[in-house]
């Protein structure tokens, strides 16, 4: 039986899932045993479907207008990366940096036009490790487009076109989205541009643990709108056209359609565009403590009466949250007057708060109800607005950035340079893996990103890096660098 992946729908080649060869499924796919299912009487319900179907027929749901007014506004995203190439001498001499020899990749995606001077957001996924972005209109014009900045926990990335009297859209309050909404996929699947599916929410605050993130923030609209390979970074809408979401993912056994897609809400998509605009990074406020999901384990085992809101696993040892007295095995039920019941929906409540803003939260300690307001910090434990401080290397083919005190406290570390946007370069050959802390390098403490780049780009010998991935787990590398 074929495993079911998750998979970004930026257009890419996508391996087939097993039990699916040659355009044929098996029959063991294709049969159900319906053996021991009960005997129903469908008459009533029959009649039911009928009446709604009358009804259907009498006023049809009309999409044109949607389409006609959402479509315009939705790009195709062209990318090239350039990707190293290593011939047999590289290899035998043990050249690790390889002959600097390389071959480009070319990738598509989608975007939404925000603003009507060329600001246009797309999924991180979508342009990163990226050296050439193209824009193609719904008109065939073409431009080139500047990375303003990105935000891997969300999967976001807003570009830049020079160009004025754009088609926009229109953002919706995606709080206020229902399930069983209608909604519109608009995007450039398997590089037919401008295509439209229909669908509705099937389930709202969705977290799938798919961003490779220390902090990221999942609380996916689900859709059952056909969303494919080439619809990444397209806009999800409503029957009036308005922007409701992003779309970044599906659910998928072959990698093409499955029933199942993932949109990043709007409300979100806003305040990261907001930031990216401002300060080239987006403004993440930290409350300083974990939550999970309710369960019933957790409920016995603290004797909780209900099954509302979020459990605080751990606090950190400084930050809002010690400050203000909250423990572990307080459970939070309200952020700022909105109920919370999942990790999902609490992570994306407070995804729309900057450092220094306060919130209200109330929660249950001992089954007594608490209210108390806290003043958010960022991951620094400040209450500053952060600039982007990751440095590339092209020779290691990746960014170092400074790891923030929230992180350090939560991977039990003093110091340490995180490693990302790994490209087909030096760095991914020695193994290393995205979002892992390099803490020493032949027993030196890494506090800067630029000293890092340096010692990996200079030392010869042997070499050795010490360092920690993001659960913690201490791992280490050696090779001999010529």
């Amino acid at each position: 039986m074929s495993r079911a992946i998750f998979k970004y729908s930026a257009f890419l080649l996508v391996a087939v899932g097993a039990g699916y060869a040659g355009g044929q499924l098996s029959s063991s796919q294709l049969t159900a045993d319906f053996s021991e299912a009960p005997s129903i009487d469908y008459r009533g319900q029959f009649q039911q479907a009928s009446n709604s179907y009358s009804n259907a027929v009498d006023h049809p749901v009309n999409f044109v207008g949607a389409s006609e007014k959402s479509t315009p506004a939705v790009v195709y995203i062209k990318t090239t990366a350039n990707v190293p190439q290593r011939s047999f001498n590289d290899w035998f001499f043990g050249d690790v940096f390889g002959s600097g020899r390389e071959s480009l990749v070319i990738n598509s995606g989608s975007g939404v036009i925000v603003s009507n001077d060329g600001y246009i957001v797309t999924n991180n996924h979508v342009v990163e490790k990226s050296v050439k972005l193209e824009v193609i209109l719904t008109d065939k014009s073409s431009y080139e487009a500047k990375l303003i900045g990105t935000d891997p926990s969300t999967d976001l990335a807003l570009l830049k076109i020079e160009a004025k009297n754009l088609p926009t859209i229109a953002f919706t309050n995606s709080n206020q989205l229902k399930v069983g909404e209608w909604v519109l996929a608009v995007g450039n699947p398997f590089n037919l541009t401008s295509t439209v599916t229909a669908g509705i929410v099937s389930a709202k605050g969705r977290n799938l643990n798919l961003l490779n993130n220390m902090f990221p923030i999942e609380s996916f609209i689900q859709t059952d709108a056909a969303i494919n390979p080439g619809n990444s970074g397209g806009a999800l809408v409503n029957i009036e056209g308005d922007l409701v979401g992003i779309n970044t993912a599906i659910l998928s056994r072959t990698g093409a359609y499955n029933g199942y897609g993932f949109a990043i809400p709007a409300n979100i998509v806003k305040k990261v565009i907001r930031d990216l605009k401002e300060f080239g990074a987006v403004q993440k406020a930290f409350l300083g403590a974990d939550v999970i999901d309710l369960d019933a384990k957790i409920q016995e085992r603290a004797k909780l009466a209900s099954l509302k809101g979020v459990y605080i696993s751990s606090v950190a040892s400084y930050g809002p949250a010690i400050e203000a007295g909250i423990r572990e095995g307080d459970v939070v039920i309200e952020l700022n007057g909105i109920s919370v019941n999942s990790k999902a929906n609490f992570d994306e409540q407070l995804s729309y708060y900057r450092p220094g803003e306060q919130l209200n939260l109330v929660y249950v300690r001992d089954g007594k109800q608490k209210n108390i307001n806290i003043k958010l910090t960022n991951i620094e434990g400040t209450l500053d607005m952060l600039k982007n401080e990751s440095v590339s290397s092209a020779k290691l083919g990746a960014d170092f950035e400074p790891v923030g005190k929230f992180e350090k406290d939560k991977l039990k570390i003093s110091h340490g340079i995180r490693i990302s946007n790994i490209t087909q370069g030096y760095v991914r050959r020695l193994g290393l893996r995205e979002g892992f802390v390099i803490t020493h390098i032949n027993k030196i403490e890494v506090t800067k990103a630029a000293q890092c780049i340096d010692l990996l780009e200079n030392m010869r010998g042997q070499v050795s890096i010490e360092g920690v991935d993001q659960n913690g787990r201490k791992a280490f590398y050696s090779y001999y660098s010529y």
